[in-house]
């Protein structure tokens, strides 16, 4: 099972909540959870333990974002395709992913951890520049990643297990 996939599970996303993830509006309302955090962990500094309320809240957004939106009317945009790469990527370990498109995903959440890491780090020691210097590379490698999805999803997106991805479900 892949990282992806246990994070999908935890965020309990069957394929419903994926095509309503994939409405543009969730993917550029997400971005947003990284900066609730930041605030959240540095109003410590003033809020003391009451800062746990601001970080449940943007815990809780993280968690609700992908489930809050409707399935858009059309998969065809950028935003879309990033998700739809996601679930291909998340499914790897089951359908191979062309030799190109398996080593630079790797690459990027390395340098989007390395971010956090310094996101943490400055967080810890209320350091402005080394918190603003982890999220450029956690934002800069997030949103290449993505990028890169929406190419997988290109490429993949005429193998037969993909064929029925964003068609909608019967009844809808």
């Amino acid at each position: 099972m892949t990282f992806e996939r246990k994070i999908s599970q935890l965020y309990k996303l069957d394929d419903q909540a994926w095509l309503r993830h994939a409405n543009p509006w969730s993917v550029w309302t997400r971005n947003t959870v990284l900066p609730l955090l930041i605030a959240a962990f540095w109003s410590r500094e003033w809020l003391g333990y009451w800062a746990a309320a601001p970080v449940a809240v943007a815990i809780l957004w993280a968690a609700v974002n992908p489930h809050l939106f409707k399935r858009p009317a059309s998969l065809d945009n950028w935003a879309s395709k990033c998700v739809l790469g996601e679930r291909v990527w998340l499914n790897r370990d089951r359908i191979p992913v062309p030799a190109h498109h398996k080593r630079l995903p790797h690459i990027l959440s390395g340098v989007a951890g390395i971010g956090a890491a310094l996101v943490i780090v400055g967080l810890f020691r209320l350091d402005l520049w080394a918190t603003l210097l982890g999220a450029a590379f956690v934002y800069g490698g997030k949103l290449w990643f993505l990028d890169r999805m929406v190419w997988l999803y290109e490429d993949m997106k005429q193998h037969e297990a993909y064929h029925d991805l964003g068609k909608p479900a019967p009844g809808e």
